[in-house]
């Protein structure tokens, strides 16, 4: 399974590709897709859109996953940056595929084993866990994170989910 993973921002949105077989991980590819800051709203979002479709026509995905955002500070970025999340979130959606959101703390925690861990940490656990990975983009190094979260995540799931079917054949007695 192919999972793409998204770090959504107006200026520079993050991508990853990893790859699953069993316990597996593969590092496939990553990057940031930027828009123009000189550029409208609108046509920076058209740009980003444009941008996040092309990396899924290229490496044609399984799934998705998307970092979900909080509000900060500044109320002019929170609206602008979830604008641009909108988007990211758009684009696999349009494609049919599965998305997934997952909290910052989340990621953190399936990546790092703590949801307060420092960026630089994450950036470290997404080497150590992508063997061969040089990602030297923060923001791509964040999307993979994310990917791998979804994978654990889909895991732990379909585990859950075996089991549950299996019992679902006893009898209660």
């Amino acid at each position: 399974m192919k999972v793409l993973g998204l770090d959504p921002g107006l200026r520079c949105t993050g991508w990853g590709m990893v790859e699953a077989e069993g316990n597996r991980l593969r590092h496939l590819a990553a990057g940031v897709v930027r828009s123009d800051g000189d550029l409208p709203l609108a046509e920076r979002l058209a740009q980003l859109h444009r941008s996040v479709r092309a990396v899924l026509d290229e490496w044609r995905p399984d799934e998705a996953a998307v970092e979900r955002t909080f509000v900060n500070r500044n109320p002019e970025s929170t609206l602008k940056l979830g604008q641009a999340r909108g988007v990211v979130l758009l684009a696999p959606a349009l494609a049919g595929l599965p998305v997934a959101e997952y909290a910052p703390t989340q990621i953190k925690q399936a990546v790092v084993g703590t949801g307060r861990a420092a960026k630089d940490q994450v950036g470290m656990m997404v080497r150590t866990l992508l063997p061969g990975c040089l990602v030297a983009n923060a923001d791509a190094a964040d999307a993979l994170a994310i990917a791998i979260c979804h994978i654990h995540h889909r895991a732990t799931a379909t585990a859950i989910s075996r089991l549950a079917g299996a019992g679902a054949g006893r009898a209660v007695r």
